[in-house]
């Protein structure tokens, strides 16, 4: 049975009031990113004991730590080697502490700073396409990927649409190429609509099989060619031709995996639990 959450701070950062709102909703999976004035993986000891507290008090789970790990990094002749990229293994292991103290399953990486174009042929290849990045960001990740198999934790590798996995599709090539069962997808269809990709069919017949191991869910409104995206309340923009047909088949194939509400709606001189609270009944609805 899928498992309904939330992102917290996108009700709010500080993390009593996110929790206590979704009792209010009965959400039962908190997926932190941002508490306080903190990113994920940089808590104190004593904001960590504090975190552990109200998530029991509260009695709900911990569904991901989602740090931005690679996030933006851009991948040049980034190497296994390179500062940066130790820098940002090092908060992968701080992230993984944080879930396993809160018995936390899945952890979330980025996939580095987007190229336009990865692959092509006949003359493409030389002149168009980013020659070197694809396997560059598989190798890295693949360095990701061996840390959570030490450590007995899933990764998940979000759809970003800066991201070099944008789309259903490239994420699932590179679960496949990394070649890890500790590296799964966290599918973010809204952001994978930068990329043109339709959500459904065609975004979730490429994760089927076993490689979907957590979702985000939102609505926007993209215009690329004005490098132009709006948020909006679940249900009302361009996801919304998809979302029944999303939910019959996530119902139908069995997803036992959670669902966090990303929450990044604002309406117009509101906030942005105003917005939690304008799209949480549609992903009830939806997906309970």
């Amino acid at each position: 049975m899928t498992k309904l959450g939330v992102i917290t701070d996108g009700i709010s950062r500080e993390l009593e009031q996110a929790l206590t709102v979704m009792n209010e909703f009965a959400l039962t999976q908190a997926e932190l990113q941002y508490l306080w004035d903190v990113e994920v993986g940089d808590l104190t000891d004593a904001q960590m004991d504090r975190v552990q507290r109200l998530v029991a008090a509260h009695g709900v789970e911990v569904s991901c730590i989602s740090r931005h790990i690679f996030g933006g990094l851009a991948l040049g002749e980034l190497s296994t080697e390179a500062p940066a990229y130790r820098e940002q293994l090092a908060a992968l292991q701080r992230c993984i502490d944080m879930a396993q103290a809160l018995d936390c399953p899945l952890v979330r990486i980025m996939s580095f700073k987007k190229e336009m174009i990865l692959f092509g042929g006949f003359g493409a290849e030389q002149w168009n396409v980013a020659q070197g990045a694809w396997a560059r960001a598989r190798d890295l990740i693949g360095g990701a990927a061996q840390i959570a198999e030490d450590r007995a934790i899933t990764l998940v590798v979000e759809t970003g649409n800066n991201a070099i996995t944008n789309s259903a599709f490239l994420a699932r090539r590179m679960v496949d190429e990394v070649g890890s069962a500790r590296l799964k997808v966290m599918w973010d269809p809204a952001n994978a609509l930068y990329s043109t990709e339709a959500p459904y069919p065609d975004g979730y017949e490429a994760l089927r099989g076993g490689c979907l191991g957590h979702i985000h869910l939102k609505d926007v409104v993209v215009e690329i060619a004005k490098a132009t995206i709006a948020c909006r309340q679940l249900g009302t923009g361009q996801m919304a031709p998809y979302l029944d047909d999303m939910a019959a088949a996530l119902k139908a194939d069995g997803y036992a995996g959670s669902i966090s509400l990303e929450s990044v709606y604002r309406p117009l001189g509101g906030s942005f639990e105003d917005g939690f609270r304008a799209s949480v009944g549609a992903l009830k609805a939806l997906f309970s």
